[in-house]
């Protein structure tokens, strides 16, 4: 017949195939509006449909068996193309990080592009004392001037740092807003929100991975509490969008889409601290919402490309995937359990307090005049930042370098001054026995410094976070850590010669218990931070502190940094690890309610094409339930308003006889009808017979359960099999969000 627009059987799953609607299908076919979530459910069933054509087809010849291979294929060429891209720009930046952090001090005359270090690796005119001063590299007043000492040198080089930081920060910041002003903040929030099935069109785009990658750069160059590490994550994520797009199994299914946005966030942690294990545990534990086992290994082939590209680039000439990678040859004592306990309790205090602190501060930004003026903003940051930081020397040099020292251990060939122990020619024992000497005035020097950097890098990383340029929290976490030097109370278990406390250990526990306290990571921090520093044996004080770190933090507040701004931004994400507790029922929270009025459904049968359009003109929602009759309200199923939509457009421009007064139907067998009907129009093949339904009396704990675990957009609510209402999942966040003393409508959605 005519009508007839699919061959019957085409209904798999209760899902009917749009697809086949269309000898050439519009460019836009099931795909889902910007701001929308998307439903799991339906792509998987698609994405089931699709493999079971190309089975099928597999047996027919053997072009078709090849397209199958690679088809199958596919998954991990995508992957191997993320690690390699994901790599290559973490190697980039890296350099370039070196190169134009050490730029704001001085430059190389042997050649522009060598940082500091690599100046003076070649040099023939380097001691052992000053390892550091070249006579190829030249500080600016030396360059400027002929004086590298001096009041007036000091000063110059103080006033030249500051400029080159301000005009760092000024073209990030103009780069984010003019071209990609999603490419500010870390995207670690966004990414779990999309991951979670949300749509952000143009988060993941083009435009955002190459300004976010440049900005990236000089947003960490100017010295601003900031580092490269979150950014990195979204960058990863903007390479497997780029790649997704090649391949129809990922560009036309959003939900396998996100399958391999998982794999990313993987890639992109993996070259950010050099732990590919690390980065899928992260996200596992972090980021994803669907985390299949398929996506595991893929996960893990993308972390181990991607380390593997960064490692033959070795950005930090020193053979690792890291700036800080160390090995500690001492032990632990079990006494000293009760230190890294304490440094795990300050690490949950810093932690909730940095996190309310900086929400107070980013929704004043947001609610007052302040968030008018983003560049300025980033300019007075940087300005306070810079002017503060050059004087003392463990503010002025890169958040990496500074964790690198810190974790380092003394030994007897560093310059150090926190290595600055006595060295008494007369002593009987070796002169590479550090742990027993007395500390020298360099040592007290360096932890006063230390402890001004520490209060410094408190304050100002509060207004830091969440300005216009691209701002990762991991590595400005990491820098809030103690320092110990040896303590007399350990002598009493110390072997003679012996060191009995490793500096750089507490230095490590209390990164991973501010960045825990932060984030509120668990097992996924433990292990980036042990392939961090390669301390294979302090995987219990990692845990130890970890773990109270966590325990701190929680009782002050549930949510963690992500978690937290995304609940600012307003993001429609349903939470895993939340757990609702209210006794309420399906029927408190479904539309509609007393007063409002009647759902818009549409009829099996009795609906004019005019109806139609005239119904998805006046309205805004995602889709329409189909009932027998308005009359006995009896549930057929339930059909998208875009399906809906581009199935009526296509029907007028290729099927003669649909007009306005044309019947649609929705039934599996139409009446026969007069020869003065307008030709009817069949659109089963859209409806979705099997829509979820719950029903009146179901508790909202339930529905909410079954809102996370399947990914849904929206739920019927049904009385023996009559239709009452239907529940979205902004009808579940809003709910949620008034059950916690919230504003239900600073949810954004649809």
């Amino acid at each position: 017949q005519p009508h007839e627009l699919v061959t019957p059987g085409e209904e798999v799953n209760g899902w009917g195939n749009p697809m086949d609607l269309f000898d050439e299908p519009f460019p836009d076919v099931s795909t889902y509006e910007d701001f929308h979530t998307i439903d799991w459910l339906r792509e998987k069933s698609r994405d089931t449909d699709r493999h079971r054509k190309i089975a099928s087809r597999s047996k027919e010849s053997f072009w078709e068996f090849t397209k199958s291979l690679l088809d199958a294929w596919s998954g991990w060429v995508v992957m191997l193309l993320i690690g390699l891209l994901s790599g290559t720009l973490a190697g980039v930046i890296d350099l370039a990080v070196d190169w134009m952090t050490d730029l704001k001090e001085g430059v190389c005359l042997s050649a522009l592009w060598y940082s500091h270090e690599q100046c003076c690796w070649t040099s023939n005119e380097t001691t052992f004392d000053d390892r550091d001063k070249c006579p190829q590299w030249q500080t600016w007043s030396e360059l400027m001037t002929g004086h590298a000492e001096g009041a007036g040198a000091y000063v110059l080089n103080y006033f030249l740092y500051v400029l080159w930081a301000l005009f760092f920060a000024f073209l990030a910041v103009s780069l984010v807003r003019v071209f990609a002003p999603y490419a500010c903040g870390s995207g670690i929030p966004e990414i779990k929100t999309i991951l979670s099935g949300f749509i952000i069109r143009g988060y993941l785009g083009k435009w955002t991975l190459l300004i976010k990658t440049v900005t990236l750069v000089l947003a960490v160059s100017s010295g601003l509490s900031l580092g490269k590490e979150g950014p990195l994550v979204h960058v990863a994520c903007c390479c497997g969008n780029l790649f997704s797009s090649l391949f129809s199994k990922y560009s036309k299914n959003e939900g396998k889409r996100r399958e391999v946005l998982s794999a990313a966030a993987a890639a992109g942690v993996s070259v950010a601290f050099g732990a590919p294990i690390g980065g899928v545990l992260f996200s596992l534990e972090e980021v994803s919402y669907y985390f299949p086992l398929k996506t595991l290994w893929r996960s893990f082939f993308a972390a181990l490309v991607a380390a593997f590209t960064l490692r033959s680039i070795n950005p930090f000439g020193n053979n690792r995937l890291v700036l800080f990678y160390v090995e500690y040859h001492t032990p632990w004592y079990m006494a000293e359990l009760v230190p890294f306990i304490l440094l795990g309790v300050f690490g949950g205090v810093w932690g909730a307090l940095f996190i309310r602190a900086n929400i107070a501060w980013c929704r004043r930004r947001k609610t007052t005049r302040l968030g008018r003026y983003p560049v300025l903003e980033v300019i007075a940051v940087t300005a306070i930042t810079a002017v503060v930081a050059f004087p003392n020397p463990y503010t002025r040099r890169s958040t990496s370098q500074l964790i690198s020292e810190l974790f380092n251990d003394c030994g007897p060939l560093d310059s150090s001054r926190l290595c600055d122990y006595v060295n008494d020619p007369n002593m009987t024992r070796p002169v590479d026995d550090i742990p027993d000497r007395p500390a020298g005035p360099g040592v007290y020097t360096a932890i006063w410094q230390l402890a001004l950097a520490l209060i410094f890098k408190i304050v100002v990383t509060i207004f830091t976070f969440g300005i216009k340029v691209p701002s990762g929290l991991f590595i400005p976490s990491m820098q809030m850590a103690y320092h110990h030097h040896d303590w007399i109370i350990f002598k009493k278990w110390c072997r003679p010669g012996a060191d009995c406390v490793t500096p750089g250990l507490y230095a490590m526990v209390g990164a991973a218990a501010c960045l825990g306290g932060v984030t509120r990571m668990t097992v996924s921090l433990v292990v980036i931070m042990f392939e961090l520093t390669g301390g294979l044996e302090y995987i219990v004080p990692l845990m130890a502190a970890a773990v109270t770190s966590k325990w701190v933090g929680d009782a002050f507040g549930r949510e963690g940094i992500y978690e937290a701004h995304i609940q600012l931004n307003g993001y429609p994400f349903l939470d895993t690890k939340d757990e609702f507790t209210h006794r309420t029922l399906a029927a408190d929270v479904m539309h509609p309610r007393r007063g409002e009025p009647p759902l818009a459904v549409l009829t099996q049968d009795g609906t004019t094409v005019e109806d139609v359009e005239e119904l998805i003109k006046e309205t805004d929602y995602n889709g329409f339930p189909v009932v027998v009759s308005r009359k006995s309200e009896r549930l057929i199923g339930f059909v998208q308003r875009r399906d809906l939509t581009l199935a009526i457009k296509n029907a007028r421009q290729k099927q003669e006889g649909v007009v306005s007064n044309s019947v649609v139907y929705f039934t599996e067998e139409m009446p026969l009808l007069p020869p003065s009907c307008p030709q009817p129009l069949k659109l089963r093949c859209i409806l979705n017979l099997s829509p979820f339904t719950v029903t009146d009396h179901t508790p909202m704990e339930t529905v909410v359960d079954i809102f996370r675990k399947l990914g849904l957009r929206q739920c019927l609510v049904t009385r023996s099999g009559r239709l009452l209402g239907i529940i979205t999942k902004k009808d579940v966040l809003r709910h949620m969000a008034q059950m916690m003393n919230q504003d239900p409508d600073s949810i954004m959605f649809n």
